[in-house]
């Protein structure tokens, strides 16, 4: 938990085990979250041998190995949080997530103390790869999380709007999708006709017209089109091919 991001004998104990990690950085600064995975990469990279003395010298430099790295990426995912309960829309600072993952080039993804449902959807939008949220049977019951859980129903509408969302966020191929296709001659448009036009007449801006289907010459042939004869007759409104 957040709490416990200082705490560098528990980080070690954890990491010792080889285990997967999942560090919450509530409160940390991001030297604290250095640190810290300075600590967690050590206890990685030594799991099996208790006899090198921890020190801080020595966490740095796991921190930097490519040894130390690679077992990061493989173990440790991070959590940005805000560790208020509830916390403040204005303090949620999504962006702090991404911050984490490009500044340590690992997994970030979300813990979440705010009130309802929004926030932890948002941090899905920008790649969180997990959601942690309290959830509590009654709101009401004392403490200091119940304000800031969801309770079962919430709970899973949260988990269905988050499935939705990573559906719709698809890829960054940016293309005309499957359904797509089959709107663009009923959406776009052709030139067209805006007269009758006889084989040998020359197209100008009176007699050519920009109209639905799509299914003829494109409208970016406009001025190509304008100053040449037509290869043939046109009827008023018959798309040009």
């Amino acid at each position: 938990s957040s709490g416990e991001i200082t705490n560098g004998p528990l980080l070690l104990e954890h990491a010792r085990t080889g285990c997967d990690l999942i560090l919450s950085t509530g409160m940390a600064t991001l030297e604290e979250v250095e640190q810290a995975l300075g600590v967690i990469a050590f206890g990685l990279i030594h799991a099996g041998d208790s006899e090198v003395a921890p020190s801080r010298d020595l966490f740095a430099k796991a921190f930097s190995s490519e040894l130390g790295h690679k077992f990061l990426k493989e173990k440790v995912t991070l959590l940005h949080c805000t560790t208020e309960y509830p916390a403040p829309l204005e303090e949620i600072n999504l962006r702090a997530m991404l911050a984490l993952s490009e500044t340590f080039g690992l997994k970030c993804g979300y813990s979440d103390h705010s009130q309802g449902v929004t926030v932890p959807i948002a941090a899905v939008a920008l790649g969180a790869p997990l959601i942690e949220k309290h959830f509590t049977l009654d709101k009401t019951l004392p403490g200091p999380d119940h304000k800031a859980s969801l309770e079962p129903i919430e709970l899973k509408e949260m988990i269905s709007s988050i499935r939705a969302t990573e559906l719709c966020l698809g890829t960054s191929k940016k293309e005309p999708t499957p359904s797509e296709k089959g709107n663009l001659i009923v959406a776009r448009k052709s030139l067209v006709a805006a007269e009758g036009i006889r084989k040998g007449e020359i197209f100008t801006v009176d007699n050519l017209a920009i109209k639905r289907p799509g299914s003829g010459a494109s409208p970016m042939e406009y001025w190509e089109a304008l100053g040449k004869a037509s290869q043939r007759d046109y009827q008023a409104d018959e798309v040009l091919n």
